[in-house]
């Protein structure tokens, strides 16, 4: 496993990465529509499940880095539409953040944690680990004829929102690759997740994650009266605390590197603008970034969205 950035060899081939994000506070990451006085948060069209959509990772992203370079930073994310110049091609990709764990309170675990065999095949793309396909496969076979698999022993389980008896589930042994070694060897609660995790079907994941979901009612007072204002009431959806994310993204050979192999040889090239385009500086930063804290999606000045990352060469 590697968890940091290849060197300066490595800024000449095309990298791909995967980040782990850990919820430190709830995370709102925002809704394309808003039912009443509910603010909901992004949900996938297809399935309904929450995830962070990779332009809300973009953004933030690029916005810390333009703090520390904000010439390389261009280069790196590409040019935005400005004074009517064309936008340019960055060197930088991200896809959506989706949910890999997701936390449920328990009346006798206190905490246990859910995935299901779509979020586990999802990430196994990314991984490409042919033992975790037996895996996902054996787990499919299994819920067909029980509701959920345990990585740990019970009699049973009591959830938020269900009710589950020894008869219900299968107790197997959760198979922990190189990756999930490195992410639950940290400081906090993500180090229970091996030892209180349920694997549940598809269609479950969805019912429990809706329960799941922190829902808080805010509402504005009168200045005078300390009254509740009329029509100032809301409610916001958050992705709980402790739920672990991940998203995959890469960098691809930067632009002064790709012109040298165009051109065949240095001397082709004008060296003050092989340059001006080189993004050493950004590219070690982001990597910096990305294995650290960092704070994504709505309501910051409440202090959500904040995350612990850890950043692995995929």
């Amino acid at each position: 496993m590697e968890n940091y950035y290849g060197g300066k060899d490595k800024m000449k081939e095309r990298q791909n990465y995967l980040t782990y994000a850990h919820l430190i506070t709830p995370l709102h990451t925002g809704g394309n529509t808003q039912e009443g006085n509910l603010m909901g948060i992004a949900r996938e069209i297809h399935t309904e499940f929450p995830y962070l959509p990779s332009a809300s990772l973009r953004g933030k992203i690029r916005s810390e880095l333009e703090y520390i370079n904000q010439k390389e930073t261009d280069i790196f994310f590409g040019q935005k539409i400005k004074d009517g110049q064309q936008p340019t091609e960055g060197e930088v990709w991200f896809a959506e953040a989706t949910l890999l764990f997701f936390p449920i309170a328990s009346l006798n675990y206190h905490l246990v944690w859910i995935t299901c065999p779509l979020w586990l095949e999802r990430w196994n793309r990314w991984i490409d680990k042919k033992p975790l396909n037996n895996f996902i496969m054996k787990c499919r076979e299994i819920l067909f004829q029980k509701s959920a698999i345990v990585s740990f022993e019970a009699s049973e389980i009591y959830l938020q929102a269900a009710l589950m008896r020894q008869s219900d589930f299968e107790k197997v042994e959760f198979q922990m690759t190189k990756e999930m070694q490195g992410l639950f060897n940290q400081n906090g609660l993500i180090q229970q997740i091996p030892g209180r995790l349920i694997i549940v079907n598809d269609e479950d994941c969805i019912a429990l994650v809706e329960s799941g979901l922190q829902r808080e009612v805010r509402v504005a007072l009168e200045e005078n009266s300390k009254t509740v204002k009329g029509g100032s009431f809301r409610s916001e959806e958050s992705i709980p605390p402790e739920a672990i994310m991940f998203f995959p993204w890469g960098m691809k050979p930067m632009q002064k590197d790709k012109n040298k192999v165009d051109k065949n040889t240095e001397e082709e090239k004008n060296a003050t603008e092989l340059e001006a385009n080189d993004t050493t500086n950004i590219r070690e930063e982001i990597m910096m970034l990305l294995n650290d804290k960092l704070q994504f999606g709505g309501l910051e000045g409440l202090g959500r969205g904040w995350t612990n990352l850890l950043t692995i060469n995929n």
